[in-house]
């Protein structure tokens, strides 16, 4: 019987795993973040010695913690040897080739279709001699569906969309009882269709539930995933080149200074952007002028990078208490190489008003009371700040402006300046984003806090239905 356990790593708001494989006193590690330290440290609690990092793809949407394993345990570095140029020492390998580590080998397999270089990694066991035990498969075959294949550019898009169909379904002649172990899942934004909840399945689990499995042919796969593309974040085309040349490995978390009134105040006045990480409800009640509210969520990277230009020096207001928020802030925009963090205000805005500086607030609502006031006749400005492909499949309300909340920055000359403006989205979490983008913009805002597009349409047409029974 082979002695292997492998830990499986789940960085939500990445929407990403990573896989920790040990056998007898050695270990992989597949596709690791940048904050590599917790999973160096898991390896040493159970006396394990990374020897290899091996890498599916030239990541898009976070920086690899590569370097840093290497750094801190000597590991070498692997990947695809038609990934391309590199500027840090690396072991390119091709299809057949061999990494062995204690009772086991991981064999490199091309899989190109999110990627042109895109491997998968074959796990054998001394156990498994016809076929291997798992395949961890970066973003080829995900759980419930497959990476997406227009990150390198639209024009690759269907090219690569292609080559993703050939893979997968070469990949779905392995047995039923091969594990699949993607790094995309649930909450990233590499994904094509909305992938399961589960983080790993097998082959026979997802032949019977994968819907790009079950295309008809090629031509219907290419024309489905290519239409089911949602937005991905500004600061994607950012992270491949940095993972290229190698970030700085800095062995922990950067810090994120304390910063007094007039540091901010003189921050701002540089250009710099500030960042309220607290509560939607807490931002609209009193908030800086010009501040963005982005709520430190598990998705707040992700929606800074979004939002702010990816050089753009940063000031944050974090919630308490602080021992959590800061480290969390701190790895969230570590992981997609976001630096220019000048600070935090210390004493948050409780002591930003406490000095006298002016605050701004904005008044917030429910969904129920937008059908209530669109009910008795009142005419609304609403703006939905959802994705585009949530417009198409989810429907938006009659009259409605759509702008998705990235895009709103450069079309706030869109909006009326004379009337109220409803902001909503589908649970108010990129709604008070986009409030406090128009609230920054001078624009009269109403924050749609609680509630979504969906509940509003279903509501609207239930009444709809009463009233004409």
């Amino acid at each position: 019987m082979t002695a292997m356990d492998i830990k499986t790593f789940v960085t939500l708001g990445l929407g990403d795993n990573s896989f920790l494989v040990g056998s007898g006193d050695e270990a992989v590690l597949v596709d690791p973040q940048r904050d590599a330290w917790r999973f160096t440290a898991e390896a040493e609690r159970r006396g394990w010695r990374i020897r290899h990092v091996l890498e599916t793809h030239v990541h898009n949407d976070y920086v690899s913690g590569a370097l840093e394993v290497r750094a801190a345990t000597g590991a070498e570095i692997v990947v695809a040897g038609r990934s391309g140029p590199f500027g840090f020492e690396h072991r390119p390998v091709e299809a057949g080739d061999e990494i062995a580590i204690g009772d086991i080998r991981l064999i490199p397999r091309a899989a190109p279709g999110h990627t042109f270089e895109h491997i998968v990694w074959e796990l054998w066991t001394a156990d498994s001699t016809t076929s291997p035990a798992a395949v961890f498969t970066g973003g080829s075959l995900l759980v419930g569906s497959v990476g997406r294949t227009d990150l390198l550019g639209e024009q690759m898009a269907d090219e690569l969309a292609r080559a993703q169909y050939r893979t997968i379904h070469q990949l779905a002649l392995l047995p039923d009882s091969v594990r699949i172990m993607p790094t995309h899942g649930a909450g990233s934004f590499c994904v094509s269709n909305v992938p399961s909840a589960e983080r790993t399945s097998t082959i026979g689990e997802e032949r019977v539930a994968n819907a790009a499995l079950r295309a008809a042919d090629e031509e219907s796969f290419v024309r489905d995933q290519l239409a089911s593309l949602g937005r991905y974040p500004a600061y994607y085309p950012r992270i491949a080149p940095i993972n290229r040349a190698g970030p700085a490995a800095l062995g922990r978390l950067p810090s994120i200074p304390s910063l007094d009134l007039d540091a901010v105040e003189q921050a701002v006045a540089g250009g710099a952007w500030i960042i309220d990480g607290r509560d939607r409800l807490a931002f609209a009640d009193a908030h800086i002028p010009g501040s963005i509210n982005v709520e430190l969520n598990e998705s707040f990277a992700s929606y800074v990078g979004w939002i702010a230009p990816f050089e753009t020096p940063l000031v944050l207001v974090l919630p308490e208490p602080l021992a959590e928020s800061e480290p969390e802030a701190a790895a969230q925009l570590f992981r997609i190489g976001r630096g220019a963090v000048i600070g935090q205000l210390a004493g948050g805005v409780t002591a930003w008003r406490a000095a006298g500086r002016p605050v701004r607030s904005y008044p917030t609502a429910s969904m129920k009371d937008l059908f209530e006031t669109v009910r008795k006749g009142a005419t609304v400005s609403v703006l939905d700040v959802r994705q585009p492909v949530e417009w198409r499949d989810d429907g938006a309300i009659p009259g409605s402006r759509t702008i998705f909340v990235a895009d709103l920055a450069a079309r706030i000359d869109e909006l009326p300046r004379h009337e109220e403006v409803w902001v909503l989205c589908t649970s108010g979490h990129r709604a008070a984003m986009g409030a406090s983008l128009l609230d920054r913009a001078d624009v009269p805002v109403r924050l749609v806090a609680r509630g979504g597009v969906i509940g509003w349409i279903e509501r609207f047409e239930r009444a709809s239905a009463a009233s004409g029974a």
